[in-house]
């Protein structure tokens, strides 16, 4: 261009030659295989030269099938030779996506086959985090994530304080989820779940005598046996407006009723004041069962007399 008020020329070299982007459309397609030369790399991925004055990115998720590259100095250096698979073509905006990963052979396929969903795997751990812990079984690429969640029955506060690095660990597999990329395991899975048990020995209603372990100003801790307690938030006990140290100390017997299970926090949630009402709810079973039981006699000794 020419600027007479600003007496500038502007002048172009590259424009001597044929835009090289202008045969990109018939030149390439999504999903050809292509060989170019790096010419560039960036923390970010690498720049691939594929053609004169052509150059293609890889971006380092498209490396490498493994979560663990940190950066493209890796696995390629300025100068050489690969191969890559074109996965998106912008030629409005000049870029062209290539892949390096594509053209090798996806483990997701080998782990969906190799661990179906129940499958019992033995790995170490590899990293632990704040979510839950990273698990390198056999020789594969991907780690499985056993989340916090899925690591114990019981309630965790951080992972690390069951497991550290190195670790051998036994889990099931949960999923493996080609399309986003997970690989998920767990460890509390392989032994039941004894909250089952747990629920089946101390049903909701069931009357309860324990002695107490702990008194707070908001509840009171009985023990149920050598490893379970229940909690009774002071809404669940009559004190008349008094402090609970007053009224209860640890060691003395008390009674008290199955109010709910607190799932999230894993704890057994018991009542002093629901006692009277579970009392009566279990007389009235009784005297329901005990009129069916009559009624059935009745009927028998009918059916015998009629005989």
């Amino acid at each position: 261009k020419y600027d007479a008020e600003q007496e500038k020329v502007s002048l172009g070299y590259k424009q001597l030659q044929p835009d090289p982007w202008d045969k990109v459309r018939g030149q390439f397609q999504v999903g050809d295989i292509i060989k170019g030369k790096v010419v560039n790399i960036a923390d970010y991925g690498v720049f691939v030269e594929i053609g004169e004055g052509i150059e293609g990115l890889i971006h380092i998720t498209e490396m490498s099938w493994s979560k663990k590259l940190k950066h493209p100095s890796k696995i390629v250096k300025v100068g050489d030779a690969v191969e890559a698979m074109v996965l998106d073509l912008d030629i409005d905006n000049r870029r062209i996506s290539l892949g390096l990963k594509q053209i090798e052979e996806n483990p997701w396929d080998r782990l969906i086959e190799k661990y179906p969903v129940g499958a019992q795997v033995k790995g170490v751990v590899r990293n632990v985090t704040d979510f839950g812990i990273f698990v390198g079984v056999d020789e594969e690429e991907i780690d499985g994530l056993v989340h916090i969640s899925d690591l114990s029955w019981d309630k965790v506060g951080h992972p690390s304080e069951l497991y550290k690095k190195g670790d051998t660990v036994e889990a099931i597999v949960l999923q493996v989820d080609k399309d986003n990329e997970r690989f998920s395991l767990g460890i509390k899975q392989i032994s039941n779940n004894p909250w089952d048990t747990i629920k089946g020995k101390y049903p909701v209603g069931k009357i309860v005598s324990a002695p107490v372990a702990e008194v707070s100003e908001k509840s009171i801790s009985i023990k149920l046996d050598d490893e379970l307690m229940g909690i009774l938030p002071i809404s669940e006990i009559r004190h008349d407006g008094q402090d609970l140290a007053s009224l209860f100390k640890v060691g003395d017997e008390m009674e008290a009723v199955v109010h709910h299970y607190d799932h999230n926090d894993r704890k057994i949630i018991l009542s002093q004041k629901e006692i009277s009402r579970a009392r009566q709810k279990a007389e009235m079973d009784r005297l329901s069962s005990q009129e069916v039981r009559v009624r059935f006699e009745d009927l028998l000794k009918d059916d015998r007399e009629k005989k």
